[in-house]
């Protein structure tokens, strides 16, 4: 049991479990102390100076979000002298950022900028300096601006520490000092594996997702495309938060705001990964059962995922499922499938992703299989948040649209489709389906409640026709090394595997907590995410894949069955060893 100490902040007393920080003291009783370099998913730094408080019988200013409040504490959060600390700190901040606010992708979202306004910054204090540093747009998927970075660390922590990728770091000293790759090489040429929680990390516009909006808006305008659109699962959960709705589903009004901004077919990712399970739940019982590959099947729905394996895990690629990504797999059925039944020349088709995702704009071109048709799967890419970005451009009010259905073809979806979002979802999906075609029987319950959920991995077992399937979950690239090598030192060993089945998602929480969704995810946003999926599940008729009339009707029409040699060509890719840093 917690032992619990009792304190005073700005005279109102607070008691709190042992080892709370002030700053988080201070929150439960509705005292707001800024911060910049503060996030709920990271250590604290105490590195931006924002923070400061003083403590009665201390001549010291201290930093609340690394102090332990401490028996008896009286805590001061806001008198004249601390008020004009933190304006000075923000005025120095701002001699080494750029004013071009208003050209700024974080414009209106940035919580410097925020925070200036609240402290009635109206002129330069300090004489500027900014570093002629150059701007980094080589990943394809996000852009590294160091003249809008404010050195809080954000990014830093967040690649080296939670997902364990270290592309980023500080590089010089003093007023040297700026975020690159080690040895100030591209993003490309280093470990980045494009997940983009540096971007949805980051307080300022240094590090944001590359902007396909224009690309998407001339699509639009021009009458010789036909602009097909397609909505991750992920997405419908979390863009609301940009009108000030969180958890709620808003799938049927995005059906309704992409027939309003032109486009002329409405699909849903959804439909494509019904057939991403159907493919991959096929593939892991074809393993299970005749043993022509290797056990563990992992899963690949995630590209930073793929792009880290084949970077760092690259002994692992006999394991990976070779199925595309479900936004890949409806893109190549709209210009092969779709475009059969509707007559539509498939070079005008123009197709459009709603993702959640940064990596989703890389590997729109990571290989040649991702143009199977003869054309590109995907034409561009839209991160949720320039989905928002876009609402708010065309003026449509968005919250208020009336109810509109998907396109039936490509658009209707299981419950196994929707989780798809949340971490533990595919493995959900795949088991559902998994367990009917090797026994032949649906399952009575649907539900694998111990596969949801936000521990960094998740290690059970279930049990189909008769067997003991050990599976893992993994979200947060930092938690993938701890399972991978549980998989080897067994191999090493001749030892029985300790898992039949692996997930991965690169971000915490999966696609719920994706690089390219609204700013400041926590996990209690990224739970009330999950939750809004898990809800549209139980509320579907059709809550597995397999039972998806209309993913029967795409094979016995087109794709015949499952890894037949047209699903193989169309649905499935390849992968090879690539070096971590690239020259």
């Amino acid at each position: 049991m917690s032992t619990m100490i009792k304190a005073t902040i700005n005279g109102i007393i607070v008691r709190v479990e042992e080892g709370t920080t002030i700053l988080e003291a201070a929150r439960r009783v509705q005292i707001k102390i800024p911060t910049l370099c503060n996030h709920p998913d990271l250590h604290p730094s105490a590195s931006c100076g924002i923070c400061i408080v003083k403590v009665k019988g201390s001549n010291k200013m201290l930093r609340a979000c690394c102090t332990p409040l401490e028996e008896n504490m009286e805590v001061i959060t806001n008198d004249p002298e601390i008020v004009e600390v933190r304006r000075t700190v923000l005025e120095l901040i701002l001699s080494n950022h750029p004013n071009d606010c208003l050209k700024c992708a974080r414009n209106n979202d940035c919580e410097l900028q925020r925070l200036v306004a609240d402290f009635g910054i109206r002129e330069e204090s300090f004489p500027q300096f900014i570093r002629d540093l150059p701007v980094d747009t080589s990943t394809k998927a996000v852009d590294l601006d160091p003249h809008k970075c404010i050195l809080c660390g954000r990014c830093v922590h967040v690649c080296q520490d939670l997902q364990d990728v270290w592309a980023l770091s500080f590089l010089e000293r003093g007023i040297k000092t700026h975020i690159s790759p080690a040895g100030q090489i591209q993003l490309a040429d280093s470990p980045c594996v494009r997940c983009g929680q540096c971007s949805a990390h980051c307080p300022t516009g240094a590090i944001v997702e590359q902007d396909h909006t224009a690309k998407v808006w001339e699509a639009l305008q021009n009458s010789d495309k036909y602009c097909v659109v397609q909505i991750a699962p992920a997405v419908r959960a979390s863009i609301g938060e940009a009108f000030g709705y969180t958890g709620k589903n808003f799938t049927k009004k995005l059906y309704a705001l992409f027939r309003r901004l032109g486009f002329k077919a409405v699909f849903d990712t959804n439909f494509a990964a019904d057939v991403t399970i159907m493919e991959e739940a096929s593939e892991f019982v074809e393993r299970l059962v005749s043993g022509k590959r290797p056990i563990p099947l992992i899963t690949t729905c995630c590209p930073s995922w793929v792009d880290f394996m084949e970077k760092f895990h690259a002994d692992m690629i006999e394991n990976f499922s070779s199925c595309k990504s479900p936004h890949e797999i409806l893109g190549v059925l709209s210009k092969t499938y779709y475009a059969q039944k509707k007559g539509i020349d498939p070079s005008k088709i123009f197709m459009v992703s709603i993702m959640p995702c940064t990596a989703k704009k890389f590997e729109i071109t990571r290989s040649d299989s991702m143009f199977a048709s003869g054309y590109p799967d995907i034409d561009a890419v839209l991160a949720t948040r320039e989905l928002a970005r876009m609402i708010k451009q065309a003026g449509v009010d968005f919250v208020n649209l009336p109810d509109e259905e998907a396109d039936s073809m490509l658009g209707e979806y299981s419950g196994a489709g929707v989780i798809f979002g949340a971490t533990g979802g595919v493995m959900e999906a795949a088991l559902r389906s998994a367990h009917y075609f090797v026994t032949g029987k649906e399952l009575e319950n649907v539900d694998f409640e111990n596969v949801r959920g936000l521990k960094g991995v998740k290690e059970t077992e279930v049990t189909v026709a008769g067997k003991k399937i050990k599976l893992a979950i993994a979200h947060g690239l930092g938690n993938v090394e701890y399972v991978l090598n549980k998989v080897r030192e067994a191999k090493n060993k001749n030892m029985e595997l300790p898992y039949h089945f692996i997930e991965v998602m690169a971000c915490p929480g999966g696609c719920v907590g994706g690089g390219g969704q609204p700013y400041m995810v926590t996990d209690e946003l990224r739970i009330k995410r999950a939750n809004a999926l898990y809800q549209d599940d139980r509320e579907r008729s059709v809550r597995l894949s397999h039972q998806n009339p209309y993913i029967k009707q795409l094979y016995k029409e087109f794709l015949e069955k499952p890894l037949s040699e047209k699903s193989e060509k169309l649905l499935h890719t390849t992968y090879k060893s690539r070096p971590i840093y690239r020259r």
